[in-house]
């Protein structure tokens, strides 16, 4: 039988269980020896041998007492068998090595832009073997239906099937720049801020907020209409002068310090939805995300934002 003629016959039914123990036997010389690597008995084996020839048509091994020996065809089909065994078994080992070493987070933009995307450097320096990919929006993502393996998200931290861990509350409060603050004369009492643009007032933050500071009807609804999508977007047109922004001021520390943005008042709005880390029950032991899991809260800690 020519080589045609073999692939064909190979290509109509592949008998992968049957080449396996080929394999196997055409390595060893023994159907023995092939089915104590494979687990199985003498007998099996060389009833899987023979199904492989029948279906094959043309017989792989000489069979002599206590030895057995390959056959032309058989002798032919043994380096493309074991070849092919060695290709499937690299497959398998990239495939789980890349599974591994890649973590894949699901973020929302003002979480990562603000915090993450400045502090993952020193996460990849630690743990140089796993690659990054950070994912950025407010949905709330089926694990799934997806390739994330951890997402950091605001809410009460009960979801189900997850595993939560609380990162940080997410307080919030009217934040603006000095220049524009300084163009009211000031701001002394929060209804104050009702003489400046409010960014978004449809925000549910803004009620929150003005209820907590005694504001009983600040008429929200009768400012123009705005909504940029991302707090991170609001603290940008904030620091421009555009108008007051409801921020997170955890996230804007640097921009306090250096000026750009001012904190008028220290009244704190909470809506019950904080950060937590959230991740499948059936990941809590893989090495990456017991990694990340570590050095996140480690490095909120120290951040002061615990």
């Amino acid at each position: 039988m020519d080589q045609e003629d073999l692939s064909m016959k190979l290509s109509r039914n592949f008998p992968l269980n049957g080449m396996r123990v080929f394999e196997a036997a055409a390595r060893h010389l023994s159907f023995t020896r092939a089915g104590e690597e494979l687990g199985m008995t003498q007998t099996a084996v060389s009833y899987q041998i023979k199904l492989l020839e029948e279906m094959l048509g043309e017989p792989l091994f000489l069979r002599r007492p206590r030895q057995v020996t390959l056959t032309e065809a058989g002798a032919s089909l043994a380096p493309k068998v074991a070849e092919a065994f060695g290709l499937l078994q690299e497959a398998v080992a990239n495939m789980r090595e890349t599974a591994q070493v890649t973590l894949t987070i699901h973020c929302t933009a003002t979480f990562a832009q603000q915090w993450l995307a400045r502090r993952i450097g020193d996460f990849q320096i630690r743990h140089p073997n796993i690659a990054v990919r950070l994912e950025a929006s407010s949905a709330l993502i089926d694990f799934n239906s997806t390739e994330a393996d951890i997402a950091i998200r605001t809410g009460d931290g009960t979801w189900p099937g997850l595993y939560s861990q609380f990162l940080m509350y997410s307080g919030f409060t009217p934040m603006l720049s000095p220049a524009l603050a300084q163009s009211v004369g000031g701001l002394h009492r929060p209804e104050d801020l009702l003489k400046l643009r409010i960014i978004d007032p449809s925000d549910p933050w803004w009620r929150i907020w003005f209820s907590a500071a005694g504001v009983a009807d600040p008429d929200l609804d009768s400012r123009p209409r705005s909504r940029l999508g991302a707090q991170t977007f609001e603290a940008n047109a904030a620091m421009a002068g555009q108008g007051v922004g409801i921020l997170t001021p955890k996230f804007y520390r640097d921009e306090i310090a250096m000026g750009r943005l001012f904190q008028p008042f220290d009244i704190m709005g909470r809506d019950g939805h904080d950060y937590w880390l959230a991740y499948p029950e059936a990941k809590r032991k893989l090495p990456k995300i017991r990694a990340f899991h570590a050095w996140i809260v480690e490095t909120l800690e120290t951040d002061g934002l615990t």
